[in-house]
């Protein structure tokens, strides 16, 4: 019986979670292929570069899902507030109430930083921005705004981090309901 390929989305799922699991070194092209079903001649069929090029689109597509779901909402909406609590819940709903890593993060801390050094940057740095001006078109003062759009995406990390760490995913709750009430949203979550 022949077996069906996975989309090129589904694809970069199951890759992505791969990389999450292992990390970028520790995802081998038998650890990617077991997971994909496919084999090496497929894989590179799909990513002729191989496995950096998996990484880079597994990062594009992280990045269009954050571009869709979390900094249009923060630029794009007439009622900033409104945009900033989408962007709360997208993250939130993105990371599973932090079960789940952030892959962009992960690669900024591992010893592959250097190959996606500029797309990690990019990312971070357009969450910042987006939601600084967010904040300033809520009423923050500019510098106000850039320094609290920092601390809560540093904030995220950092609960995505240490619930992992602690086998607590409480500890990203927690840390969302005080970025609320800092964010000037409703503490419900």
């Amino acid at each position: 019986m022949r077996r069906i390929a996975p989309d090129r989305d589904q694809l970069l799922a199951i890759i992505a979670e791969v990389f999450r699991e292992h990390g970028y070194e520790g995802a081998s092209l038998a650890l990617i292929g077991a997971a994909t079903g496919l084999g090496k001649g497929s894989l590179y069929h799909f990513f002729p570069s191989g496995k950096e090029e998996m990484a880079r689109a597994v990062i594009d597509n992280i990045d269009g899902w954050f571009e869709d779901n979390v900094f249009a909402p923060l630029h794009d909406n007439p009622d900033p507030q409104a945009g900033i609590e989408h962007m709360v819940a997208a993250t939130d709903s993105y990371f599973r109430s932090g079960r789940r890593v952030c892959l962009i993060g992960a690669f900024a801390l591992d010893q592959s930083r250097d190959l996606f050094a500029s797309q990690i940057r990019d990312y971070f740095g357009r969450w910042v921005a987006h939601l600084a001006d967010a904040l300033a078109r809520a009423g923050h003062r500019p510098a106000e705004a850039g320094e609290l759009a920092e601390e809560t995406v540093a904030a995220i990390q950092g609960a995505l981090t240490l619930a992992r760490a602690a086998d607590d995913l409480d500890v990203f709750s927690r840390t969302l309901r005080r970025l609320r009430m800092r964010l000037g949203l409703p503490a419900n979550i």
